[in-house]
This record gives C-alpha cells, structure tokens and sequence, in this order.
C-alpha cells in the first residue's frame, strides 16, 4: 500500500506550494535547493520519503532551465530515497510552445522535457492548461492536464458576467477559438474572433473581426499572456470596432519582455491570471492585475491522485 503524500516545492513558486498545502491540512517537506559557486543545482531532501506518495511542485517558468534542473534533480534525490510514486505537480509547463517541427532542423522540445522528466523517476504529471493538448501523448505514464477555466469561470461570473447580455468572449487568434468557446457557452455569452494577417510582406497586419463587438463589453481569453503582442494589439483592434469595454483572461502570466509595458498602455481594463507563474514587483505594481488562485484546484487533483479517486470531476 503506498504511503502518505510528501509535498515537496522547489524554488520556482514556493507561495502557491504553500497554499496547496494549506488547503490540504498538510506540511511542505523540508527541502534544500541551493547553489552551488559555479552554479550547480544541488538538493537536499531532510524529510523521510521512503514509501511515500511524493508530489514536486515546481513550474518551469522563467528561468525556465534552472526550473526544469531543480524539477530533474528533487525527482532523482526521491527515487533514491526510495520514494513509492512520484508525481509532478507542473501548474506551468514550460517549452509546451516547442511542440512540434516547424522547420527542417528544429526540435520537439516539449517531447525532450517529457523524456527527461520520465528518465528522472516521474511516475505522473499533473498540470495546468497546457498549450498544445497533445504533449499529453508524449509521455507514456499518466498525465492529468486541469483547466484554469474551473477558477477563471466562477470569478467571471461574480464580477463581468454578472449581466451577460452585452457581454461576448474572444480570442485573440483563431487558434484559441475552441478556448473562447468554452468560456462563452459557460457564461452564456456571444463568441468573436480576431482574425490576424499580413496581405503583402513587412506591411502591418490587419486586424478582422468575425462578430458583433459594437458597444459590448469584450473579453479576451487566451492560455497565457508571454510579451502580450497579440493581446494589447487585439484590445486597440476591438476599441477601434466600437467595443465598449475590454477585460484580459488567462492562465499563466508569463509577461516577459516588454509586457508589462505594453499592458500598462493598452486599453485593457483588467487583466485576470492565476497563480501558475509568480508575478514580478513590476506587474503588481501595474494595478491592472487581479491573481484567482489555483491551489484548491491542485490540491483537489492531489488528493484524488493520492487516493485512487477520479480526476474528471474537476473538469466539470
């Protein structure tokens, strides 16, 4: 019989570790990840684990690779330890972007870090609204990919959606129109989508909107919010059309590079993210940004994991 959970955090977002152990009446286990002076990772591990049903969790966000390395090597240190089964808790999956060839010589990336994470004693991953669907396929031990959606929705619909008639969901891209979708069946709202493209080489992209935005009140829903090109300039593209109001919703708030800049300067009104990524002090300091967070959600998913109940209920 496989022992009691062990959570164990790395040094990439210890605050939402610590809310998920919250919300489970649990302790997180003493864990060391240091450097050392020319940089290695290196892991010391106090609590006993022997036996134990271990969870890591640990996104690889920025720095992604020194993430990625602290995941690799706290996996390595539990196998040894003689942990029964260890699951990752990856509530941002980095490199997810790297899903596939898009030139001659590029690489699957995303397959590489699922090989790693199983070559390092991973027996299961447990993340948050993965960017391409199909990583889940990468690996060959089980992988429950949650939707921040089962968050984002409920607080939508305590604040935006309240009154949903002049409300309609978009998507900044085509791409992300199956997302949208769900977002407005749930909210019983109307969908949009901005459909971007360049008639002639390095003149600007031109900006078509499929639906009604003229004196709505407009959403835009994607999965993560990276240097916020697309967002800000989807926002000015919905203003331009009449729409009376625009609120941002996603997952993960990567916000590298000049994201934060172009936020601050778009039109968007709000911008509604959880807790997968850390926000910088630059960010919160923006005053355009509310955080819902995730922890119940993956201390849920935890729970029945650990427990041998289902995952699909938190899907719903």
């Amino acid at each position: 019989m496989i022992g009691a959970i062990k959570l164990i955090s790395g040094n990439a977002n210890a605050d939402l570790a610590e809310k998920i152990a919250s919300h489970q009446g649990l302790p997180v286990s003493e864990a060391k990840v240091n450097r050392f002076s020319d940089g290695e990772i290196q892991v010391e591990i106090s609590d006993n684990v022997r036996g134990r049903d271990v969870f890591l969790i640990q996104s690889t966000c920025s720095p992604a690779n020194e993430h990625l390395m602290e995941l690799l090597i706290m996996a390595d240190a539990c196998k040894r330890a003689s942990a029964e089964r260890i699951t990752a808790v990856i509530p941002y999956y980095g490199y997810a972007r790297q899903d596939r060839k898009v030139a001659p010589r590029a690489p699957i990336t995303a397959k590489l870090v699922a090989d790693l994470l199983t070559a390092a004693g991973m027996n299961r991953v447990l993340t948050i609204d993965l960017h391409a669907g199909q990583i889940q396929g990468f690996f060959n031990q089980p992988v429950d990919n949650l939707y921040g959606s089962k968050n984002l929705v409920p607080y939508l619909q305590e604040t935006v959606a309240k009154d949903p008639v002049d409300l309609v969901m978009v998507t900044p891209d085509a791409g992300g129109t199956e997302r949208a979708r769900a977002y407005a069946k749930r909210l019983g709202t109307s969908l949009a989508v901005i459909d971007k493209r360049r008639s002639k080489p390095n003149e600007s992209e031109v900006m078509h909107i499929i639906g009604d935005v003229k004196g709505k009140r407009c959403v835009l829903v994607d999965d993560m919010i990276d240097t916020a090109g697309t967002l800000t300039s989807g926002a000015r593209a919905l203003v331009e059309n009449g729409a009376k109001s625009v609120v941002a919703v996603a997952t993960h708030p990567v916000l590298s590079g000049p994201a934060v800049e172009r936020l601050g300067d778009s039109p968007i009104e709000e911008i509604i993210v959880t807790d997968t990524i850390p926000l910088s002090k630059e960010a919160k300091e923006m005053g355009k940004i509310k955080v819902v967070s995730i922890a119940d959600l993956l201390g849920k998913a935890i729970r029945s994991v650990h427990e041998a109940d289902s995952v699909s209920r938190l899907f719903l």
